[in-house]
């Protein structure tokens, strides 16, 4: 049976033949001047026009004066005919390479499009062949050589494409409606904005360490403080945390930021936004993934924490009782610190509930331990004006009525660093520059913040499957 070092060393021997014939196996340029994708869709417009075409050789028929080349770009693929000398140069073709072809569009006896050509010019020597689709299996190699896997996996390759169109549309919606993008530090002498462990890097100009954001949502809002009134970002943000279906330590995620704006207004403006971008990606507002449905088009309900709390567990969110809390999380199989905060164990209870709601509905008024950055109630101090989104049992985004008040921000700011202190490592850094700002004035604000985890939950994907290069243990 046939190694790969024999099939390697097969493909070394026919490149050096090429060689041996003056051939470049390997040209810095190409004549394509016409897509694959551009002839199937306009046949009668190309028939019997001469093209250049060029991709990935998919299949070889060869039958002595005659060959049938099967050659694929990222629109399409087309069958090259070949005839005489020609087709002989085929015994110096694999699946895998690249080449090109120069000839009249038409169509074969069996009626199929084809490109008939008097020669292919090799672009690309392969010397390792590519496993057939059904050979290719099992993930981790699937995930460890992702561009083998694009290679023979077309809907993977599709999957990316959606991913792009995903946040085009994400940033031709904000532009639209009137905000500006403007890039934020991913180095950070002080990082805040989510609870999260940061990864920690050094900076040998500065003898100095910096955090990797863990959030963008800080910068943008020292931008509404320096006069901008609607600001987003859209780019890679790094939580030194787990892996799991939902998660990866690095994801790009948008946040944006509205002035004169509260958490009534951001509901309507990104409920619209993510009807928007699901429309632009999958063509639907009606998606279905492990016997869940769940339809977007509709005026999603406003639930509260305090209520849905209350109503799944009989928990009081105002005076937790931390014995009850516990004893939810075990009987829920939910593993936890034993030393972990009331608002920890509150976020976990929550969770559980999350987890089995399809929705779409909003959740609001977080109680405000909960949500240090998020602006009181004026009608109940005890809880926030925040905002999200449960779809498909997570939390599709996080928004708020920003909180522009120094002092109050400050007293949140120094309970959380006393949680931090205290050795919770996701709890939020005290940032007095972003305290000072605030002193200097920040007008009202909504903020809005989600991931690629809104594309990987409606693609129904895991998050790793989810992005082109997952992180992956090292192995050479």
């Amino acid at each position: 049976m046939a190694t790969l070092k024999d099939f390697r060393d097969e493909r070394i021997r026919k490149l050096k033949e090429l060689r041996d014939q003056g051939i470049d196996p390997y040209p810095a340029h190409s004549n394509r001047d016409t897509k694959i994708g551009d002839i199937l869709t306009s046949f009668d417009k190309y028939n019997g026009r001469q093209v250049c075409v060029a991709g990935r050789i998919a299949s070889i028929r060869s039958f002595g004066k005659l060959a049938f080349v099967g050659v694929e770009d990222d629109s399409g693929k087309v069958q090259i005919f070949l005839k005489d000398e020609a087709a002989k140069f085929t015994k110096s073709f694999d699946i895998g390479d690249f080449v090109e072809a120069l000839g009249k569009v038409g169509k074969s006896k069996t009626g199929e499009i084809s490109v008939f050509s008097d020669g292919v010019r090799m672009l690309t020597k392969a010397i390792r062949p590519l496993p057939g689709r059904d050979g290719f299996t099992n993930k981790e190699e699937r995930l460890r050589r992702r561009y083998v896997d694009m290679a023979v996996n077309a809907e993977v390759r599709e999957r990316f494409v959606r991913r792009a169109k995903f946040w085009t549309a994400t940033r031709d919606f904000l532009n639209r409606n009137g905000f500006i993008e403007i890039n934020t530090p991913v180095l950070e002498l002080t990082t805040g904005g989510a609870d999260a462990n940061p990864f920690v890097t050094h900076m040998d100009a500065l003898d100095q360490d910096f955090y990797l954001r863990i959030s963008q949502e800080l910068p943008l809002k020292r931008l509404i403080g320096g006069g901008y009134e609607r600001v987003y970002d859209i780019g890679p943000r790094f939580r030194n945390e787990g892996m799991s279906e939902e998660h990866l330590p690095e994801h790009i995620a948008m946040e944006s930021y509205a002035a004169y704006q509260d958490y009534h207004d951001g509901m309507a403006l990104y409920e619209e936004m993510i009807k928007y971008v699901a429309q632009e990606t999958w063509g639907t507002l009606q998606f279905e993934h492990d016997g869940v449905k769940v339809d977007l088009d509709c005026e999603w309900p406003v639930v509260t924490y305090p209520d849905i709390m209350k109503e799944k567990f009989d928990v009081d969110v105002f005076s937790p009782d931390v014995d009850q809390l516990k004893k939810i999380l075990r009987e829920n199989k939910v593993k936890f610190d034993d030393e972990a905060s009331a608002s920890r164990l509150l976020d976990n209870v929550w969770k559980i509930i999350r987890k089995s709601s399809a929705g779409p509905f909003w959740l609001v008024h977080e109680p405000v331990e909960v949500s240090p950055l998020a602006k009181k109630n004026a009608e109940d101090s005890r809880v926030t004006e925040r905002f999200h989104p449960i779809i498909f049992g997570t939390e599709m985004g996080n928004g708020y009525s920003e909180l522009n008040d120094p002092l109050d921000q400050l007293e949140r700011f120094e309970e959380q660093q006393a949680l931090r202190d205290a050795g919770d490592a996701e709890a939020q850094m005290l940032d007095m520059d972003f305290v000072e700002m605030l002193e200097y004035g920040m007008p009202p604000t909504c903020g809005w913040g989600n991931s690629e985890r809104n594309f990987w939950l409606l693609e129904g994907v895991s998050a790793r499957e989810g992005v082109p290069f997952p992180p992956m243990r090292r192995d050479e």
